[in-house]
């Protein structure tokens, strides 16, 4: 039986991934001046104007949000008056205010740590009780042995073509590439006997490009330079699909063609739809909204349960209470690829892992300015980003002894 998976990918042209790159920026910024700032700020972007709001609490930075916004245009490559939205010449407003002392109260200290006495909270075991989590939710990791990173095929071809659709961009090998672009992978999976075989079944790209293209060159210009430089041949069969831009030509796109917003591409951000997103989205947002920071310890635990070899994928779900230190709930899924039941992987987790907001932060050393980087390709699967190693290996392996 034939089994089909589909996930996409946007470029960082795209008016969504400009906008969570704005605020990433805004983010590392403050970041850098002052690491213990609050900032939850979301950007959008259109014709000729990118509107910055939210929230920021810091006492020493002092953020020249206008100019941020700017370089940040700038380094996607909107610098043409003609494209509708550029660095130079665009509006900036800016509507950034204080963050809501209701919230700051429950994550500068915990439920657990005013309930505590002095006594207690010498004690080592509580030594990172002290920060609430910013935000009531679910977050979900995942990791599987298909690729190399441990995720997903589909989403790990389609990020690659995106990645690779701005390198030829901006090396110029590909001049009349212009900054917006998707991408889309199809994977087929299939029992031949008695062994999977997995093949691309469809590619999709629509790429934004100058006025006087034909078609037929992007056509073949994407297949050839972009496909199946990054695509496996062993991937690929003569009856591989190719659409390239479907829609017949692609010349007005970005913020001029379709409104950004940060925070609507949750599903590129992650495992491109093969596992559950709990809905936070990630840009914007400092460590403490476990949003982001627990979404991003959800990974690591999934991908050192994998790496152990403890199963061939993992779904880890955690979920919290605004205020609280600890997570209200923790669940493993192994799809029933678990050396163990699903129970004692969970047991396993919590002995050698602690996702504590204030203990992720410490352990994943997130309180710098790593993020702009994270707001396109992906926020997984790229071993830059701390939560993708895979140090808890040997003790994980241990358990099994």
């Amino acid at each position: 039986m034939r089994k089909y998976y589909t996930s996409e990918s946007v470029s960082e042209g795209h008016p969504d991934k400009l906008a969570d790159f704005i605020s990433d920026s805004i983010l590392d910024e403050f970041l850098r001046q002052e690491p213990t700032a609050r900032v939850a700020v979301e950007t959008l972007v259109t014709t000729g104007m990118a509107v910055i709001a939210g929230e920021v609490s810091a006492h020493d930075a002092h953020v020249d949000v206008q100019r941020v916004v700017r370089e940040a245009v700038k380094k996607v490559g909107y610098t043409r008056a003609r494209y509708g939205f550029d660095a130079d010449y665009s509006a900036v407003l800016v509507a950034i205010h204080e963050q809501s002392p209701d919230i700051a109260g429950g994550v500068n200290y915990s439920e657990e740590w005013r309930a505590m006495t002095d006594e207690q909270r010498a004690l080592p075991e509580h030594q990172y009780s002290t920060t609430g989590a910013g935000d009531q939710g679910l977050m979900f990791g995942y990791a599987t042995d298909e690729t190399p990173e441990l995720m997903p095929l589909p989403v790990s071809l389609a990020h690659k073509l995106t990645r690779r659709l701005a390198e030829l961009r901006k090396n110029g090998e590909i001049a009349y590439l212009r900054p917006d672009a998707k991408a889309q992978v199809t994977v087929v999976r299939e029992q031949q006997d008695g062994h999977e075989v997995t093949w691309v079944d469809t590619v999709v790209i629509s790429t934004q490009h100058d006025e006087d293209i034909e078609q037929d060159t992007i056509r073949a210009d994407m297949i050839e330079k972009v496909i199946r430089a990054v695509i496996p041949a062993t991937y690929l069969r003569d009856a591989t699909k190719y659409f390239i831009n479907p829609s017949g030509k692609f010349v007005i796109g970005g913020p001029h063609g379709d409104t950004g917003l940060t925070g609507r591409k949750i599903i590129v951000d992650t495992y491109g739809g093969a596992v559950p997103h709990g809905g936070g989205a990630f840009s914007g947002k400092d460590p403490t909204k476990v949003d982001r920071s627990a979404a991003y310890y959800a990974r690591y635990i999934a991908k050192n349960l994998v790496a152990a070899g403890l199963a061939k994928k993992a779904l880890v779900e955690v979920a919290y209470a605004i205020g609280r230190a600890h997570p209200v709930s923790l669940r493993v899924d192994s799809y029933g690829t678990g050396v163990v039941t699903d129970e004692r992987l969970a047991e396993i987790v919590a002995k050698h892992f602690d996702a504590r907001p204030q203990a992720i932060i410490a352990e994943l050393n997130l309180l710098r300015p790593i993020y702009a980087q994270t707001a396109a390709y992906g926020h997984f699967g790229r071993a830059e980003f701390p939560w993708e190693q895979t140090d808890k290996v040997d003790a994980l392996k241990a358990e099994l002894a």
